[in-house]
């Protein structure tokens, strides 16, 4: 596709995700997918705290109100928020103005639909049709029918609900004096609801990195920089350190020892209890490919069926929902509780994890025993463009793979798919000895650019 990635459009804001753009995109949009309704739609809009939000909003805008549909700005929300309330309020279609855990100056736009889902690749393709053609010339409402957008900064609180409505009985039932935790918010898009939701709960909790200033999200803070979290919780005697991305959809964490609990372990342990209390369905968890050979092992010696798709979150709850499956995600903290919310959220992972802690008195460290991590190596391979899919039609890669897949037998394995945005071959292993699977990573990836060059 032209415009749309795996994750919705994210560029640079204001060079290459131009406010033009971004009206057109609004219409193509707001076109295709009411389209089929016959009274004026609904559109939620919510963003992120990246300086160039207000900018891409009123673009959005824009083109929203020219095509004829009517805008509720829901203002600076994580990004599951918006799902939540597009669901709720029954609203046609709701956009979310955020590149996740990309640095400031990226920002992007992805597409919700009435049952608060990503959209589609189909409706992807048809928004891109509709922008490169003359049709969206037409797409421009009669003055009577123009639509008008309303400020409903006041929705953050309907999310807040749905926290209370899900959480509050429990944690009233469970001893939580002794437990603290620590929240890095990012800067982002849950700097504000965090906070509220937390206190709202009776958890006691610091929050860290909840000043943004329009550049700082990310910066050094969050998911993907989980250093000063790491530190905080050890020199203030945490129970848990909690870090979300920009836009809130992910979690990851650290246990009381300052250690990383990724993606992989928080499902195991989260899944753990919900199929002792017959809450898993179809004792199934559903990962990707990328997802850690020891989520695999675990499974299987818990009795659990363990189901890999594609890599990508929309991949994931594909598969959740034509399976009916309750629980997925992904490594990076992008974790899916489909009774809840059809889309990963930070903040109900974090709830779920902390609910399993105090409810089994148990450690953070003592719970994520319960799997083992092999280590994993990931090295990219640098290839023709033009070549980057034909890794698997080469028989001399295929060999070379098989070959180094014997020598684990069972206990490693070997991963390699193309960047979808970049000229590079990406070679993953997994293994129980970190020296030797990189030294094998990099013979690997060296191969691969020696023969798809």
């Amino acid at each position: 596709m032209k415009y749309f990635g795996t994750d919705g459009i994210r560029r640079i804001a204001n060079t290459e995700l131009t406010p033009e753009l971004v009206y057109k995109v609004a219409k193509a949009g707001a076109y295709v997918l009411s389209k089929h309704t016959n009274h004026t739609p609904t559109i939620l809009i919510g963003r992120d705290t990246r300086i160039s939000g207000t900018l891409i909003e009123s673009a959005m805008t824009a083109g929203f109100l020219s095509y004829g549909a009517n805008v509720k700005l829901v203002g600076v929300i994580p990004t599951p928020g918006i799902a939540y309330l597009t669901k709720k309020l029954k609203a046609d279609a709701s956009v979310v103005i955020s590149a996740s855990h990309n640095t400031f100056e990226f920002n992007g736009v992805k597409y919700f639909s009435n049952k608060g889902m990503k959209i589609p690749d189909s409706l992807e393709e048809e928004i891109e049709e509709v922008l490169d053609s003359d049709k969206i010339n037409e797409l421009i409402a009669e003055s009577n029918k123009i639509g008008v957008s309303e400020n409903r900064e006041d929705l953050l609180d309907e999310y807040l609900y749905f926290f209370r409505k899900t959480f509050e009985d429990d944690f009233e039932k469970l001893d939580k004096d002794n437990f603290t935790v620590a929240i890095d918010t990012a800067n982002g898009a849950t700097s504000v609801i965090a906070d509220k939701v937390y206190t709202a709960l009776g958890i006691k909790h610091y929050i860290l990195n909840n000043t943004p200033n329009g550049t700082n999200i990310n910066e050094n803070c969050g998911s993907t920089h989980l250093d000063m979290l790491k530190k905080f919780v050890v020199a203030n005697k945490c129970n848990l350190g909690i870090a979300y991305d920009g836009d809130g959809d992910r979690c990851l964490a650290v246990d009381e020892n300052g250690n990383e609990i990724d993606g992989d372990i928080i499902m195991a342990i989260v899944a753990n209890k919900m199929k002792k209390e017959g809450k898993l369905a179809k004792d199934t968890i559903v990962a990707t490919v990328m997802s850690n050979l020891g989520m695999k092992k675990y499974c299987e010696q818990n009795n659990i069926n363990f189901v890999a798709t594609k890599v990508g979150d929309r991949y994931v709850l594909e598969n959740m929902l034509q399976n009916g499956y309750n629980l997925g995600g992904e490594q990076s903290g992008h974790i899916i509780f489909l009774d809840y919310n059809p889309t990963g959220d930070g903040i109900l992972t974090s709830l779920m994890l902390l609910k399993v802690a105090l409810s089994e008195k148990k450690s953070i460290s003592e719970l994520a025993k319960i799997i083992k991590i092999y280590p994993q190596v990931l090295i990219n391979a640098k290839v023709a463009s033009d070549k980057k899919y034909d890794f698997d039609k080469n028989p001399e890669i295929k060999e070379k793979m098989a070959e180094l897949e014997k020598e684990f037998s069972g206990n490693g394995r070997v991963l390699i798919r193309a960047s979808g945005t970049e000229p590079l071959v990406r070679v993953m292993i997994e293994g129980e000895d970190q020296e030797y699977i990189t030294k094998k990573a990099k013979e690997l990836a060296d191969f691969i650019e020696e023969k798809l060059k």
